[in-house]
């Protein structure tokens, strides 16, 4: 007689230590059975992911302002622009347009702020300036001005030109 060959099939199911998934281990007692993460593993169900960072939604652009003086002391001025070179250019069109002559960049300056002193009497000729506050480009005007001899120095004109936020 020939051999017989006995197969029985059960359904398997992959268990941890004490019927506990991959990574935790039994805890409890006294019929109260539980299971908790085994420190140090590496399941996935016992480690929780970092959320991603988060994702801009935007980027900021520099920009660039600029001072302009002609032979007769009309000034030009521009702020927030894209480029150093176009700052400048608006700045001695618009010395131009006033009536200058002979217009000049004086200063040119990206993301802060800039200020003229002028004297009220005098033959020195303004004084430019740029810092990172209105005051401080201010303060520092007034300084020069009055250092070159300026009398009764002030402030004609102070602005910023400040990063341009672009959204996504």
């Amino acid at each position: 007689m020939g051999g017989m060959v006995l197969v029985s099939v059960w359904p398997f199911h992959a268990v941890a230590e004490g019927g506990c998934p991959p990574g935790m281990y039994p805890i409890g007692g006294q019929g109260v059975q539980g299971c908790a993460p085994i420190p140090g593993a590496s399941g996935a169900s016992s480690q929780q992911l970092p959320a991603p960072p988060p994702r801009p939604t935007g980027r900021w652009h520099k920009t660039w302002g600029a001072m302009a003086i002609g032979r007769g002391g009309d000034t030009g001025v521009s702020k927030g622009k894209d480029s150093k070179r176009e700052a400048e250019k608006v700045a001695l069109a618009q010395c131009a347009t006033w009536g200058g002559d002979d217009c000049k960049v004086m200063l040119a300056y990206e993301n802060q702020c800039a200020a003229i002193a002028t004297p009220k009497a005098s033959n020195t000729g303004s004084s430019f300036a740029g810092g990172p506050t209105v005051q401080s480009a201010s303060d520092t005007a007034m300084n020069s001005c009055t250092k070159e001899g300026g009398l009764q120095c002030e402030v004609v004109y102070s602005d910023c030109s400040e990063p341009r936020f672009e959204s996504f």
